[in-house]
């Protein structure tokens, strides 16, 4: 027993290394084994998505700000053309008068004669602010001095009626007491007393009649000088509501030249936007269509839209480089841009493919192609040109 025990601790060391070995080797195999099916299946996986490097599809040139149809104000129906002022190709900038209509003469003579009613009501205004003519205060003034003067006039010489009378009044009076008294003498007789009592009374019937007529021209010609006063100090007077009148009569004109000036702007059509004229719907003399007046579109820098397949389009990013073609010899020469615009929504082609075995039912993404200056150049007078466009989704 004891020599097996020693030959067991002898053999100990050899049989760890051994199992070290197996242990290692295990590992080992588990591992590469692992690492041939990960790169089998890598393969696999590579072999099954070729890399993508164009995507081509249909499009169509247009000016990048689209094309635009100009139309006549909506204020105005059945608004007839009177002078077209553009032509076939023009380029024109924002503002440019397009057109003029026909009910432009009938405006602007509303205008003018809003303008007229301006003016007259600018003089009343500035007339009341000055008050009265200093010709019209002047005449006024005299005539109040007369009626002064002719008022003192009138009472001095009434005042010495009465003086006068007063004289007479107190000697036929003497007379007619003293002849009383020769009469109670029997000195004379009883007529020629009565004749000097009715001398007397005569006198003083008179002068009650000149004080009469004195209170009555006092209050006359008084009465006279006030209003004539009255009236000059109305002439030199600035009165507010008169001003307030005169100001809103002018507020009033100013107000419908304001609206005179906005209708006659609705007879003439502007350009919204710098352009060029691609096509005239309209001519001078015709109602306006219901296609506008004219198409202005934007040409100095075209676009290609392209028709991209739905299932191309996740290749497609914006800033990768195009080519634009055309099938049909239209253009001599490639074009070159970049893309600048991907659609967000998806819809049905509208450009149709010459290939009788394409799909007329196919749903593609508008993508918006920007040309170069030069390219841009070569194509400003072929909007909807039919192009096929290559869009590089390495570049």
């Amino acid at each position: 027993m004891v020599n097996i025990s020693e030959r067991w601790k002898a053999r100990s060391p050899l049989i760890a290394i051994f199992g070290i070995g197996c242990l290692l080797f295990g590992s080992g195999a588990v591992y590469w084994m692992t690492s041939y099916r990960s790169a089998q299946r890598s393969s696999i996986v590579v072999a099954a998505a070729p890399t993508v490097k164009t995507v081509s599809a249909l499009g169509r040139l247009e000016p990048e700000g689209e094309v635009i149809q100009v139309f006549a104000p909506t204020s105005v129906e059945g608004a007839r053309v009177e002078r077209l002022q553009v032509t076939h190709g023009q380029r024109i900038r924002k503002g440019e008068v397009i057109a003029v209509l026909d009910t432009y003469e009938r405006r602007l003579a509303a205008l003018q004669e809003a303008q007229e009613q301006v003016r007259v009501a600018q003089a009343q205004l500035n007339q009341v602010e000055a008050g009265a003519k200093s010709g019209q205060i002047r005449a006024q003034e005299r005539v109040v001095d007369r009626q002064q003067v002719e008022l003192q006039t009138e009472i001095r010489a009434q005042a010495a009626t009465i003086s006068r009378l007063q004289a007479e009044l107190q000697n036929a009076e003497l007379e007619a007491n003293r002849y009383q008294g020769l009469y109670r003498e029997g000195a004379v007789s009883a007529s020629l007393r009565d004749s000097k009592q009715l001398t007397a009374d005569t006198v003083r019937q008179q002068l009650n009649e000149a004080q009469v007529n004195l209170s009555r021209i006092r209050l006359s010609r008084q009465q006279q000088v006030s209003e004539a006063q009255a009236t000059l100090d109305q002439i030199a007077e600035v009165r507010p509501v008169d001003l307030n009148v005169a100001r809103s009569q002018v507020a009033a004109a100013q107000a419908r030249v304001v609206r005179a000036q906005a209708e006659l702007d609705l007879a003439t059509v502007r350009s919204p936007q710098d352009g060029q004229v691609l096509k005239i719907h309209t001519r001078p003399g015709e109602l306006v269509s219901s296609q506008g007046i004219i198409n202005l579109g934007q040409t100095q820098r075209m676009v290609a839209v392209a028709e991209v397949y739905e299932l191309d389009i996740s290749h497609v990013r914006i800033g990768q480089t195009a080519t634009v073609t055309s099938k049909n010899n239209a253009l001599l020469e490639m074009l070159r841009g970049e893309v600048i615009e991907v659609g967000l929504e998806i819809g049905k082609q509208d450009v149709l493919n010459t290939d009788p075995a394409a799909q007329f039912d196919a749903r593609v993404v508008e993508v918006r192609v920007r040309l170069d200056e030069v390219s841009s150049r070569r194509v400003a007078g072929l909007t909807n040109l039919s192009v096929q466009v290559t869009i590089n989704v390495n570049s």
